[in-house]
């Protein structure tokens, strides 16, 4: 998906001299501050080398910035994450059912829970980059790059991103937990700026279920 704020000319984009990794995500972040809405489908894999074996779950991915986010599992079905922005709520019937994790999304200092945005605004502030490789992926060429946190209160000590070279987009994440969970989430079918409907971004906690504030 080519986002429209973008004109390609003929020309193909020339790649960044001695793999330098800040051209990439200055255009990533430029990228990403076109985005009004996006719906994507995904699929997440989370693997824990404590337990062996890994777990893979599919669904829809929807964001309205700033502070509006969803994932909807079909697989596990029925499982979500919605933030509606006043509250974060994790609901995983699969594995805990009879109950609903909220919490708190802050007025400040944020924009809010997503997924991609916490990689590609400020990343020059937040990061440290090397540039890794380049890859395919099924909607095309992407640049793959590193990036170790500058703070030491994230919950992971890095994070690997595929920026679409098209678009610009992130299309793939593989973040490196600090509780030692790898957790790579793969986007495909990635629709921008066409709205989400309001209630994808809506929660409400079915009769008799436990909610346990955060």
């Amino acid at each position: 998906m080519i986002l429209a704020a973008f004109v390609l000319t003929a020309r193909p984009p020339v790649r960044p001299s001695a793999q330098d990794p800040w051209p990439i995500l200055d255009r990533a972040s430029q990228s990403y501050q076109t985005i009004r809405t996006l719906a994507a489908e995904f699929t997440q894999v989370v693997a824990n080398p404590l337990i062996g074996g890994a777990d893979t779950t599919h669904g829809k991915l929807y964001q309205m910035r700033p502070s509006r986010f969803a994932m909807r599992f079909t697989s596990p079905r029925g499982d979500r994450i919605v933030a509606d922005g006043r509250h974060l709520w994790l609901y995983t019937p699969s594995t805990t059912p009879g109950q609903v994790i909220r919490a708190a999304i802050p007025e400040t200092g944020t924009t809010g829970p997503n997924l991609i945005g916490q990689f590609v605004e400020r990343p020059r502030e937040r990061y440290r980059a090397r540039y890794l490789r380049a890859d395919s992926l099924p909607d095309g060429l992407a640049d793959v790059v590193a990036l170790t946190p500058r703070a030491t209160d994230v919950p992971y000590s890095e994070a690997v991103v595929w920026i679409d070279r098209d678009d610009g987009l992130v299309r793939r994440v593989e973040i490196a937990e600090t509780s030692g969970q790898r957790r790579t989430v793969a986007l495909t079918r990635l629709v921008v700026n066409r709205g989400v409907p309001s209630r994808e971004f809506t929660f409400a906690p079915p009769a008799g279920l436990r909610v346990v504030d955060q």
